[in-house]
């Protein structure tokens, strides 16, 4: 079965969205991924939180313009579950 995990907090359809904008780049502002979801700040907030308590997401704050931005990106091991669970999918569709 090799990598291939199949991951029940990643799976819920905006933590596996927010896993999938976050993959591909360093990292990216709380306010873009909120955009990409079309969701609320509360509701991101919620599905930021079990990803950050498992170690799949970390938070960095910077103050900027007199404004504090929040910056999220995956951790190692939050690459590491996505590819997993990515894999596990693609193994369930064939």
């Amino acid at each position: 079965m090799g990598t291939a995990l199949f991951d029940e907090l990643i799976h819920a359809p905006n933590r596996l969205k927010i896993c999938a904008l976050l993959a591909p780049v360093a990292s990216l502002e709380f306010s873009v991924l909120r955009e990409h979801l079309d969701v609320s700040d509360s509701v991101l907030s919620k599905h930021i939180k079990p990803l950050e308590e498992a170690g799949y997401v970390a938070i960095n704050k910077s103050a900027s313009e007199g404004r504090v931005r929040t910056w999220l990106s995956l951790s190692a091991a939050g690459r590491k579950a996505f590819k997993g669970h990515v894999d596990a999918l693609k193994e369930i569709v064939g």
